[in-house]
């Protein structure tokens, strides 16, 4: 029977989900987190490794001579040397397309909270400052309507065409960054433009781009000068596509209105990141892709995706 090892089961799984069924495939140790000092000891003699964050390095892989698989139970695995990998004839695969619904979600969840002030408000009516109004309706934030306003989307894969469609049905028009081809696909209601006009023009940015040496950092200060000061910028993709310090001066001195992150360039943060002390800055601890659904459709991907690998037709390598 195949030897099976999770390292990292808990962020999948922190317990209203269920194992069963890649119990049913050999036998399987699931530690919840996996120190970097513990990889080779826990994975030794697995021929089958699923991770989420834990890295596999090509020193710790040429110390695993059993392995054959590495499961990664995310989209992105840059955490693993896939050259490395290969050299060993380890397959590695990944889980693409569960989350789609729910970071796009995200994003309008970030947007809204700036539109609205849901909580702020809330929090006012039970201190009892509707109680004691003197008219029937306050607020104390200024109240945005979304339709007949621009987003721009930066990076139209799967997740920004999901968010383009979010942002179509609030009646706003968008706008998109191409790739650099020539010719872009032709997507109703979805103009594409250059990547200047769409900060200029946009009253959203949303970061749906991979990170790759031409997206580090694509957000700096020489970019944010671009954006208007009544915008926002969201960002549920990579936290390296952003200079934080940069953001974080922006937000300062009011050069944009606000920004809305899932994600940032260490996680968990430093505590000393300058977004967390900036101003009009909402930070959530990468929690787009955590729905239950999500999570449940990111587990029945990997589990296929070991079990194709075991029957000899391996599945979304690397």
């Amino acid at each position: 029977m195949l030897n099976i090892v999770v390292l990292d089961g808990y962020t999948l799984n922190p317990g209203d989900l269920d194992w069963e069924a890649l119990g049913k495939l050999g036998e399987v140790t699931i530690y919840d987190r996996t120190s970097d000092e513990d990889i080779v000891e826990r994975a030794a003699d697995a021929q089958i490794v699923l991770t989420n964050k834990t890295p596999l390095t090509k020193e710790i892989l040429l110390q695993l001579p059993n392995l054959r698989y590495i499961g990664v139970l995310a989209t992105g695995y840059n955490i693993i040397d896939v050259e490395a990998a290969n050299e060993q004839e380890i397959v590695v695969t990944n889980v693409p397309t569960y989350s789609t619904q729910s970071v796009a979600q995200l994003v309008f969840a970030l947007l809204l909270e700036y539109c609205h002030r849901v909580q702020w408000h809330s929090d006012a009516v039970y201190k009892g400052d509707w109680v004691n109004s003197i008219d029937f309706s306050f607020n104390r934030s200024p109240l945005i309507e979304l339709a007949g306003k621009t987003f721009g989307i930066i990076g139209l894969g799967r997740i920004g065409k999901q968010t383009a469609e979010v942002a179509q049905a609030f009646g706003m028009d968008v706008l998109a960054v191409g790739s650099g081809r020539s010719n872009q696909p032709q997507i109703a209601g979805i103009k594409w433009v250059e990547l200047n006009e769409l900060l200029e023009r946009s009253d959203v940015v949303s970061l749906h781009c991979p990170l790759t040496s031409a997206t580090e950092k694509i957000i700096n200060a020489e970019r944010l000068a671009h954006m208007k000061s009544s915008a926002f910028l969201i960002n549920t993709s990579r936290g390296q596509l952003i200079d934080e310090q940069d953001l974080a001066d922006a937000l300062n001195s009011g050069q944009i209105a606000g920004a809305g992150l899932d994600v940032l360039a260490t996680e968990p943060p430093v505590a000393d990141n300058p977004l967390l002390q900036a101003k009009n800055c909402i930070i959530t601890p990468h929690i787009a892709w955590a729905t239950k659904e999500a999570r449940m459709r990111l587990m029945d991907i990997a589990v296929n995706n070991v079990k194709s690998f075991i029957e000899g037709s391996p599945i979304n390598k690397v």
